[in-house]
C-alpha cells in the first residue's frame, strides 16, 4: 500500500494536490489527527484500498508534533509512506491570499508574520519530506503533472464526446461545441429518418458529397483543443457535437470521432438525445 502525505504552507497548493491525487485513484483524507493514521490505513488496506493520500497542515497544529512519528508508524504497519511538502515564496503566498480573501489558519492579524510562523511550525515535516515542491511558478494543472511524475503515476486523461440536438439545448458540461448542421441531413430521407447515426447507411449519407473537408476541420479542432487541455494538466475534456434533433448527424460524427481518436486519447462517448422525438 502506498500512503502519500501532503503537507506544506497554506496557499502553496495542498488542497489542489489532494484533488489531483483523488483523480489518480487515491483515497484522500485531509487533516485527520496523525494518531489515527495507522488505524485508517489498516481499515482501508483490509477493504482492498492500495493508494491513500493524507493531508496535514497548520490547521491541525495541535497534532503536528505527532505527524513524523505517525509516518514511521504507517511504515511499520506495512505501508509505503511518502511525504511531499509544498511551499512558495512569501510574496507569492501573500498575493494568493489577497486574491482569494481567505484568512490564514494562524490568524495572527499580520499575514507575512503568519506565513513565517507557519514555516517554523512545519519545519519538522519539511525536514522529513521525501520531496519538496516550490509552487511559486506552478499552476494547478502543472502541479498535478509534477505530482504524477514524482510518484510514477500515469495521469489519466479522458476525452468525452457527446452528441446532442440544438432543439433540446447544448450540454452545460461542454468545453467545446461543434455544430454539424451544415452536413447532409438524413431526416429528409424517408428510409433513413427512423434510424440513427449509428446505422452505417445513415453515416454514409452524412459523410457524402462535400462533407469530408468539413468533418476533417471539426476533427482537427477537437484534437488540438483536447491535446492543449491535456498539456495544461487537465484530467479530461468534453466536446459536444450538435445537430438539429440529436439523432442523425451529431451521432454519426461522434461515432466516427470516437473511432479515429482512440489512438491518441482515452475516449468516452454519449448520445444524449438519440431517443428523443419531436
Amino acid at each position: 500500500m502506498r500512503v502519500v502525505v501532503i503537507s506544506g504552507l497554506s496557499g502553496a497548493g495542498k488542497s489542489t494536490a489532494l484533488a489531483h491525487l483523488e483523480d489518480l485513484g487515491y483515497f484522500a483524507v485531509d487533516n485527520l489527527p496523525p494518531a489515527l493514521w495507522t488505524e485508517l490505513v489498516a481499515t482501508l488496506k483490509a477493504a482492498g484500498v492500495r493508494r491513500v493520500a493524507l493531508g496535514i497542515d497548520a490547521r491541525a497544529r495541535a497534532f503536528l508534533d505527532a505527524a513524523t512519528f505517525a509516518i514511521d508508524a504507517v511504515a511499520g504497519a506495512g505501508a509505503e509512506p511518502v511525504l511531499v511538502f509544498l511551499e512558495a515564496r512569501p510574496e507569492v503566498l501573500l498575493a494568493r491570499y489577497n486574491l482569494t480573501r481567505r484568512t490564514h489558519p494562524l490568524r495572527g492579524g499580520h499575514l507575512l508574520r503568519e506565513i513565517e510562523a507557519e514555516r517554523g511550525l512545519l519545519a519538522p515535516l519539511r525536514g522529513r519530506a521525501d520531496w519538496i515542491l516550490d509552487t511559486s511558478e506552478t499552476g494547478p494543472g502543472e502541479l498535478g503533472q509534477r505530482l504524477a511524475q514524482l510518484l510514477g503515476e500515469e495521469r489519466p486523461f479522458v476525452l468525452r464526446l457527446i452528441s446532442f440536438g440544438y432543439k433540446w439545448g447544448p450540454p452545460q458540461v461542454a468545453d467545446l461545441l461543434l455544430d454539424v448542421r451544415a452536413l447532409p441531413n438524413p431526416h429528409w430521407e424517408e428510409a433513413l429518418r427512423p434510424r440513427t447515426g449509428t446505422d452505417p447507411e445513415v453515416a454514409a449519407y452524412v459523410f457524402s458529397g462535400e462533407a469530408e473537408p468539413y468533418y476533417r476541420a471539426l476533427k482537427e479542432t477537437a484534437t488540438r483543443a483536447a491535446a492543449a487541455a491535456r498539456a495544461a494538466g487537465r484530467s479530461g475534456y468534453t466536446v459536444a457535437v450538435g445537430c438539429t434533433g440529436g439523432r442523425h448527424r451529431s451521432v454519426a460524427v461522434v461515432e466516427r470521432l470516437a473511432r479515429e481518436l482512440r489512438e491518441d486519447f482515452e475516449v468516452e462517448r454519449e448520445h444524449r438525445d438519440v431517443g428523443k422525438e419531436g
